[in-house]
């Protein structure tokens, strides 16, 4: 009983190499479930590809990258605050960011030598030193390491090269330090590392990790079957079989992210179309699962249970108990049982 995500090795590991060749300066990002894979499985790979830092999201992730054979520097991307302890500071591998004058000032009384990058707000409003506070940052920093300015751009901007550029001389005209910056393309990269007379890094994540869907496939396994008439009632919440056909229990559930969903940004009219109709259907209790069955996506029974899942198979049954399907995960939130590869 498994939800299992399978790899194409050879085939991840060169699309990993083309993503690293074509970026100078890469910092892998591994953070949270580790993109599916699992944090340790990500820092064995980073030390391949020859990475010389990684970044997590938060400080505790700092150990699990470490017991995947991590040894080298790593960047903690949520911001340090007083709240957080001191030990992180302390540490000579770990490079905390910074994104507030006053945990600037708290960071130095800790650990006067600390490795720190500093936050640039931008216009995602999450974290960073506003503009008109950067140039009171140089008198702070005393004898603190500042490994770099970090600049954490949204992924959807009218002319986030443009933003990049006006940030990036702000911080600059301020401190000298090397840029750290996310989320822009390739060729806006390229651009700006080309403008600017300092190294420059640029973090990677998704694209890295989940850039190749064909290199992977997420598969359930049937666990039971049964035959079910229309009209007849099953399930926790004994719904009523819209016709006959069999109700087919897989593997996965709750407790692997099946059919948890992130808001979704609805950006485009289509977007907004679908999830429109989507809700319209869930209303109705027709919920589409991921689970992919006789060729053809199926609707729960039910919602899911923590472990399994009920969706029902129209007509005559056409898998098998112990037969593998493939399920659709939203990796960045999905807790798989099994990675082969």
């Amino acid at each position: 009983m498994s939800v299992a995500l399978t790899i194409e090795t050879e085939a991840w590991r060169k699309h990993l190499r083309s993503i690293a060749d074509a970026t100078p300066g890469l910092v892998p990002v591994a953070k949270g479930n580790g993109y599916g894979y699992g944090l340790e499985r990500l820092a064995q790979e980073a030390i391949l590809l020859g990475a010389d830092v990684i970044a997590v999201g938060t400080q505790p992730e700092v150990a699990k990258v470490r017991a995947g054979g991590w040894s080298g520097s790593i960047v903690v991307l949520t911001p340090w605050s007083p709240h957080d302890g001191d030990e992180v500071l302390r540490e000579e591998q770990v490079i905390s960011t910074i994104s507030r004058l006053d945990d600037l000032d708290a960071a130095r009384a800790v650990n006067p030598q600390a490795r720190i990058v500093l936050e640039v707000m931008t216009s995602m409003r999450r974290h960073g030193l506003a503009i008109e506070d950067l140039p009171r940052v140089a008198d702070r920093l005393g004898e603190m390491h500042v490994e770099g300015w970090t600049i954490h751009l949204p992924m959807v901007a009218d002319d986030r090269l443009g933003e990049a550029r006006a940030l990036a001389a702000a911080a600059l005209a301020a401190h000298r330090a090397p840029l750290w910056l996310s989320h822009l393309l390739a060729a806006e990269y390229d651009t700006l590392r080309e403008e600017v007379s300092v190294p420059t890094r640029l973090r990677v994540g998704t694209k890295l990790w989940l850039g190749a869907p064909k290199t992977r496939r997420t598969t359930a396994r049937v666990l039971d079957m049964h035959k079910v008439r229309r009209g007849e009632r099953i399930g926790y919440w004994q719904r009523r079989m819209p016709t006959d056909g069999w109700v087919v229990v897989v593997s996965g559930g709750t407790a692997n992210g099946i059919a948890l969903e992130a808001p979704t940004s609805a950006a485009k009219l289509r977007q907004r179309a679908i999830t429109l109709v989507s809700s319209s259907m869930e209303a109705l209790g027709f919920a589409l699962s991921p689970y992919t069955v006789s060729g053809k996506k199926r609707f729960f029974v039910e919602p899911p249970h923590m472990q399994s899942s009920l969706v029902f198979l129209p007509g005559a049954g056409s898998v098998a108990v112990g037969d593998e399907v493939p399920v659709e995960l939203r990796l960045t939130t999905a807790t798989v049982d099994e990675i082969r590869g």
